[in-house]
């Protein structure tokens, strides 16, 4: 698992480089091409759910928009963006129902250089498999 600290760094270097108001592809946008490989768990038309190559539980996996559509962050979200966010969070549960995360799960959206956001291509990271901790990367 990758320790926080490599996470915290690589936002400050995704920031310090001006990813966040780049349209620069993304690695995810080369996942979603299949120019990068992934272990990808579900796909439909508007989400890709993979797992995560760092995990940070049992089960760690991603969910993303297939077009990123302006959503490098969930703080750029307009009110076009609704039934995409919606969308994405249904996904989130299916998956996790596929996964048999019955005892519980976590939904984590990292947002912007102090909420350690590193790829700036919304994404959400859903976390279970065991019993999480609280409060979480306080």
């Amino acid at each position: 698992m990758a320790q926080p600290h490599d996470e915290v760094l690589a936002a400050q270097e995704a920031h310090l480089n001006g990813l966040a108001d780049s349209e620069e592809r993304t690695i995810f946008d080369k996942i979603v091409s299949k120019d990068i490989p992934a272990t990808i768990i579900y796909e439909d038309s508007l989400a890709l759910a993979f797992r995560d190559i760092n995990p940070q539980a049992k089960t760690h996996f991603l969910v993303i928009p297939k077009i990123r559509a302006g959503l490098t962050r969930l703080s750029k979200a307009t009110e076009e963006h609704k039934m995409l966010l919606g969308h994405l969070m249904y996904t989130a549960q299916l998956v996790a129902k596929q996964e048999k995360l019955d005892a519980g799960f976590r939904v984590v959206v990292n947002d912007g250089v102090e909420g350690c956001q590193s790829v700036y291509h919304l994404h959400l990271h859903v976390l279970g498999g065991e019993q999480l901790t609280w409060p979480p990367g306080c």
